[in-house]
């Protein structure tokens, strides 16, 4: 169910922010779940994926009936120490999702509107260069229609914070949410508020920051007060400026590089501010699925905002995903809906799936960010081999 929806900038090939759609072959007909078959290929998937060239994966599965765990490969190259299913990792933009339903919360409790506009809580803040916040609404942000530059696509940006020389002179930065939009501002926007569809981290930023406006408490505080602490989801944290991963964990590997060859670099530990509320979370693959699982069966969420969590807009070029608001739709080659998101940050690669009714869900790491079929992975479980 990908669509690239990573962190990483655009001047490097591997650590693409651009879209690209499912790279999965279409079967002829409905298949088998996989819960049906013992998940078989969906351990097949994992392993396949690290057969091609992804140092270790970790996967977890839940149904009603039951929760299953694969690893493959290792969790640190220099060791040979296997990935763990419970496992720590950077979800990158699976954050979003966690951002999306604290905002419709505060809608259900009256207490901002998805069509007030961006200004009214951040005035002047959306400025320059053609930006305007006063035409923006806080719904054009969540849905990816506000037409605000990516800043992680800005060129200097990725020098910086994506390629080897800059990455591993800046990897310790702490960056504002302030200073990642004025990188954006420095851009025109792509089109007029409403008229299209474009991934933008900026987006998110902005989000978050209009949770603060509201509530004068960090977007942190407030995911952790309203989603993590009441879903009892201990492995999941907003690290704020913290470097390192809590245990256990993994290493993270990167190419730092415009291609996917050349050699592989350990970029475990670096400062999330650069993603801030676009995809500073650390989480475990059993809490995403426990997350999702409860978004999707409305215990987050009262209907009316949920519906509008799932009111989509298609994504250009790609007829199998939508993007409603902080939450995607994707249609699998065998015919099944799953909702839930994807999501790239340095050395990781993750995504997180559920069937409609929350009752079957599915989360899953690569400790590599250039390589790695995830959307085989989730096809396997949900379509069976």
């Amino acid at each position: 169910m990908s669509v690239r929806t990573t962190l990483v900038t655009a001047t490097a090939l591997a650590l693409s922010a651009a879209l690209a759609g499912p790279a999965l072959a279409a079967p002829a007909g409905p298949a088998p779940t996989a819960a049906a078959a013992g998940h078989q290929a969906t351990r097949k998937a994992v392993e396949a994926a690290v057969e091609g060239g992804v140092p270790g994966a970790t996967a977890t599965a839940r149904d009603a009936r039951s929760t299953w765990s694969a690893t493959a490969g290792v969790g640190d190259a220099r060791t040979g120490a296997p990935r763990s299913a419970a496992d720590r990792y950077r979800v990158g933009s699976i954050t979003k999702t966690f951002v999306a339903t604290v905002l419709l919360q505060l809608e259900a409790e009256g207490r901002l509107s998805l069509d007030d506009t961006v200004d009214k809580w951040l005035p002047g803040v959306v400025a320059g260069h053609g930006n305007d916040g006063r035409r923006i609404t806080v719904r054009q942000l969540l849905n990816h229609t506000s037409g605000i530059f990516n800043y992680t696509a800005d060129d200097d940006f990725g020098r910086t914070y994506f390629l080897k020389d800059g990455f591993f002179r800046h990897r310790y930065d702490t960056l504002t949410p302030a200073g990642l939009v004025a990188i954006a501002m420095k851009h025109e926007p792509g089109f007029a508020p409403g008229t299209s569809w474009a991934y933008s981290n900026t987006n998110y930023v902005l989000a978050g920051m209009v949770i603060k406006a509201v509530t004068g408490h960090s977007y942190a505080r407030e995911i952790t007060d309203r989603v993590i602490r009441p879903l009892h989801l201990t492995g999941t944290s907003l690290p704020g400026t913290r470097t390192t991963l809590p245990r256990p964990s993994s290493r993270a590997y990167s190419k730092l590089a415009e291609t996917t060859t050349g050699p592989t670099y350990d970029v475990t530990t670096l400062n999330p501010s650069m993603a801030s509320s676009a995809g500073e979370m650390i989480s475990t693959s059993a809490d995403l699925t426990r997350f999702y699982e409860a978004l999707l069966r409305g215990r987050l969420l009262p209907p009316r905002q949920l519906k509008e969590m799932k009111t989509t807009t298609p994504i250009p070029g790609d007829p199998n995903i939508a993007y409603g608001l902080g939450l995607m739709d994707a249609t699998l080659p065998c015919g099944v809906h799953v909702w839930g998101h994807d999501g790239g940050i340095h050395g990781s690669s993750s995504v997180a799936a559920t069937t409609p009714d929350g009752r079957h869900a599915l989360a899953l790491n690569f400790n590599a960010d250039w390589t790695g079929d995830k959307d085989a992975v989730v096809a396997a479980e949900f379509c069976g081999g």
